[in-house]
């Protein structure tokens, strides 16, 4: 039989029709025009780095992030000891913030949440976030970064290299941008050189930052210098064991209580659009007449000696529950500052004494450092941190380092993260275009201007927490358009404006909008009561604030008739 009659075509040889081997070729050419997508390197994986991680992968980007420690959270990841180089918490530390307005904007807390947690709930939720967006796999865990340099054609690249260590094995690596998340508390100010005398003290002395429990000071009498929110809340668990607990206060500080008018949480009622409108409109004598007012309503500071200096700066005030009573029962007591310290006892400015101290804790705050990156960047003037909106360094060449986190002011640190971060993954993609230097700069310099008059400091990593906000959501397309909603939808317009400023608001519109927003914002009221509402009873009351916006317009009316005078 003729051999050729059994040829068949061999697999091996087909080859595809001219037309779609000319499109496959076409797709393999523009595959490997496509850019590389860009490789961000995150320090820190608290709530900043989470943020961070997610604004990057909304945008397209490829993070890598670098935490220390052997699992997400940051500063609410609670241990029983301290470690160098991590934030640190004592154990009953909760949050000062609720939880309507301290969510990711499109991850709301639990209903049976409550309100303000301790941390091993809201580390629970941090967790759970970290799980749901999928953001664990970008995570290199008990990695430490030693050290975050230009490349050496940075000025056309914007280029970084990152070296870090784990298991004592020594890599570095070269990222299109870094995002620094590592946080301001935990470098802790022991200013010991302020107190003369206190070599020679005798007795225990640390900062707030080595605090965890009050177990091993019954019995003993501690002082305390500082008001802020670490030294009330050790003051004032400490006094249930102690024998005498005081705290020494330089200034004073005003003292909020986290239930506010008619027990509902105070920052879902202070921190409205409709009151910031008329902080920053009304005359500044009212402003500060209503603002002092609103401090005063629970206790007169005057009374319990914590009236501070300047009661009409907006400076962060004390959130505790607790104080007054301590106060009012004896077993805390407010001094001024300590003018000396003997080898027992502390004497005060005004002449007073308190004897036989066992124990000097300093809740004096923190500094912010960046060990592993040039002072230069971050302190580009008169050794200031220097950087635009809170976020970028202005001096730099190319916009590809971020400094997330390292703003305070009354709301709360993850929205204010999580809108950082988008903005700042826009301007590392491209998206977004920074302005010149000089104007970031004239920027930069305005705001400390406004920070000096509301805080008695240029220099405070303070600000304005809705107008901050406000200011950061309009560079990404995300700020809600109030007068647009009250023509669209009233009802949802009246709560954005009059009720809380709640994180949802920023993901109304524009990138990374979230279809629950809306919904989210309507309901924020009922999961603030549904974990209080553990035993039946008549009808459940919400804020009665209907009648109060019907009359506050025609006050609106007369804000904006003075503002125009």
């Amino acid at each position: 039989m003729n051999s050729e009659l059994l040829k068949v075509p061999s697999i091996f040889s087909f080859r595809l029709p001219r037309r779609l081997e000319a499109e496959t070729h076409r797709r393999k050419e523009d595959k490997e025009k496509e850019p590389m997508k860009k490789k961000v390197a995150i320090v820190g994986a608290g709530v900043s780095g989470l943020a961070s991680i997610r604004s990057c992968l909304e945008e397209g980007l490829e993070p890598t992030c670098f935490e220390r420690s052997d699992d997400v959270g940051g500063l609410w990841k609670f241990s029983d000891h301290t470690e160098e180089g991590r934030a640190s918490i004592y154990r009953s530390v909760f949050t000062n913030s609720s939880k309507e307005m301290m969510c990711f904007p499109d991850f709301p807390y639990p209903d049976d949440f409550p309100n303000f947690m301790h941390n091993s709930k809201l580390q629970e939720y941090i967790v759970s976030f970290a799980k749901e967006k999928n953001l664990l796999k970008y995570i290199q865990f008990e990695t430490f970064v030693t050290s975050i340099n230009k490349c050496p054609d940075f000025s056309t690249t914007g280029k970084w290299e990152v070296t870090t260590e784990k298991n004592g094995k020594t890599e570095t690596a070269v990222f299109d941008a870094v995002m620094i998340c590592s946080g301001h508390h935990v470098y802790p100010h022991l200013p010991k050189d302020s107190f003369p005398g206190l070599n020679r003290f005798k007795g225990k002395c640390f900062h707030s930052r080595d605090y965890k429990e009050p177990g091993m000071w019954k019995g003993k009498r501690a002082l305390v210098i500082g008001l802020g929110n670490s030294g009330c809340d050790i003051a004032a668990e400490l006094s249930h064991t102690a024998q005498q607990v005081v705290i020494s206060s330089r200034s004073g500080s005003w003292v909020m209580s986290r239930v506010w008018d008619d027990g509902y949480p105070w920052d879902m009622l202070v921190i409205t659009r409709f009151q910031t409108f008329l902080k920053n409109n009304l005359p500044t004598a009212i402003s500060d007449w209503w603002y002092m007012r609103q401090m005063n309503a629970r206790f007169k500071h005057e009374n319990y000696g914590l009236m501070p200096l300047n009661g009409t700066l907006r400076k962060e005030p004390v959130f505790n529950d607790e104080l007054p009573a301590r106060i009012l029962c004896g077993t805390v007591t407010i001094k001024p500052n300590v003018k000396e310290f003997t080898e027992t006892s502390a004497v005060f400015e005004d002449g007073t004494v308190f004897e036989d101290i066992d124990c000097v804790i300093f809740a004096t705050g923190y500094g912010y450092a960046y060990p592993f990156l040039d002072d230069s960047i971050i302190k580009s003037r008169n050794n200031e941190v220097t950087l635009y909106k809170g976020i970028f360094p202005p001096q730099l060449e190319k916009p590809t380092m971020a400094v997330i986190g390292l703003v305070q002011s009354l709301g709360a640190a993850i929205p204010t993260t999580d809108l950082q971060a988008r903005w700042a993954a826009q301007v590392i993609k491209g998206t977004c275009i920074l302005p010149s230097v000089k104007d970031m700069m004239d920027d930069i310099d305005e705001k400390m201007g406004k920070k000096l008059k509301w805080f008695g400091n240029s220099e405070t990593i303070q600000t304005d927490y809705i107008v901050y906000m406000d200011e950061l959501a309009s560079f990404i397309g995300a700020k809600p358009n109030i007068l647009q909603l009250f023509l669209k939808d009233p009802r949802l317009a009246i709560e954005v404006f009059f009720g809380p400023c709640s994180p949802y608001q920023f993901r109304l519109e524009g990138p990374g909008k979230w279809s629950g927003a809306r919904n989210a914002i309507l309901t924020q009221w009922d999961r603030s009561l549904k974990p209080m509402k553990t035993r039946v009873v008549s009808g459940v009351q919400k804020p009665c604030t209907y009648l109060l916006r019907l009359l506050a317009v025609p006050i609106l009316l007369i804000a904006v008739c003075l503002v125009l005078i």
